[in-house]
């Protein structure tokens, strides 16, 4: 073989991706710490209330990772959360259906629509009329908290009906098989988005258009259409993590959500897909979701750092994630 041959069998060969496997490298590494800093971290409540808890990120995560992937961004995401809570209890509270369970079924059906209308706002507003999604979804967000705050009045909406209440509860307190319903959420939600950007058609052209939105427009992508539809997912995402949440506190407020976008946004880049767009890691912005939780956690249970300071230390990981996703890009 001669030398040149020999260099493009080398080159050939599959390399593994250190920033595919980051995350989860540095989640394994935390729950050793977390056994470490107390014996309880590794008990089973624990980690199931932990996977549980982390379930509304993980879930509006994977939507906000097909949008960053796409080459846009969503920070009404918390603000939108709350928005859809506030509609659903409203719903739910209507009785206009006297099954509790076809009651339930019919909220959660309008949540889902209604996630999926507000995705297509911020989507259309971003494509149509060609704003920055910076500036669209930082409006928008403003907009679905005040409509929020509007609809409750300045307080919270919550539900009346204790019998709605209790038959909904079991969506997030309830399990299969010992695995708790949030958890399948979890699992179900990366599934389908992993499919979708991997294995579809569609799935390459949010990469593309993320890479270079001019390479594939000349391709013949339709950039607005496909950018567009991120958004509607994302939409999506959050109304799938508001049903989950609804049924853990049966009310919303003005406080419902707040800071969602910032933490969903780390767990994007922690888990590594970069904000520029191209390219977009499902699985690893699961592992992210989960080390934001682990590392509240540990500090719950240590009371090394205040749990207040748990902003902080979100807020330090995500320019941290930044400078090392910068690093890697120059070394290559």
């Amino acid at each position: 073989m001669t030398h040149t041959a020999h260099e493009t069998a080398v080159a050939a060969k599959p390399r593994i991706k250190i920033g595919a496997i980051a995350p989860m490298l540095a989640l394994a590494l935390l729950c050793g710490l977390g056994a470490l800093a107390n014996p309880r971290f590794l008990g089973l409540d624990n980690i199931t209330n932990v996977l549980a808890r982390s379930t509304f990120i993980a879930t509006i995560a994977v939507g906000q990772t097909l949008v960053i992937c796409g080459g846009g961004l969503d920070l009404s995401v918390g603000a939108m959360a709350a928005f859809v809570s506030g509609l659903m209890i409203l719903f739910l509270n209507s009785g206009w259906i006297d099954n509790p369970t076809l009651l339930i079924i019919a909220a959660i059906t309008l949540s889902l629509g209604v996630g999926a209308l507000c995705g297509l706002f911020n989507g259309l507003t971003t494509t149509v009329g060609k704003i920055e999604p910076f500036i669209v979804t930082l409006g928008t967000m403003g907009i679905f908290r005040a409509l929020l705050t509007w609809l409750a009045q300045g307080g919270s909406i919550t539900i009346r009906n204790s019998d709605v209440r209790a038959a909904y509860r079991q969506v997030y307190f309830g399990d299969l098989f010992g695995l708790p319903y949030p958890v399948l959420v979890i699992i179900g939600v990366a599934v389908v988005g992993a499919f979708i950007l991997y294995s579809t058609a569609y799935g390459r052209r949010v990469r593309a258009v993320g890479s270079n939105e001019d390479v594939a427009r000349y391709s013949g992508i339709n950039v607005a259409r496909v950018r567009t539809v991120t958004y509607v997912l994302q939409g999506l995402c959050v109304a799938i993590a508001v049903i989950v949440y609804v049924p853990r506190l049966s009310s919303a407020s003005s406080a419902t959500g707040l800071g969602w976008e910032l933490t969903a946004i780390t767990a994007v880049v922690v888990g590594g897909t970069r904000l520029k767009g191209g390219v977009g890691r499902i699985w690893g912005t699961i592992a992210g979701a989960l080390i934001l939780e682990v590392i509240g956690n540990i500090m719950l249970l240590s009371s090394v750092v205040s749990e207040y300071l748990i902003g902080a230390v979100q807020g330090a990981i995500i320019i941290i994630a930044m400078l090392a996703q910068r690093g890697m890009s120059r070394g290559r």
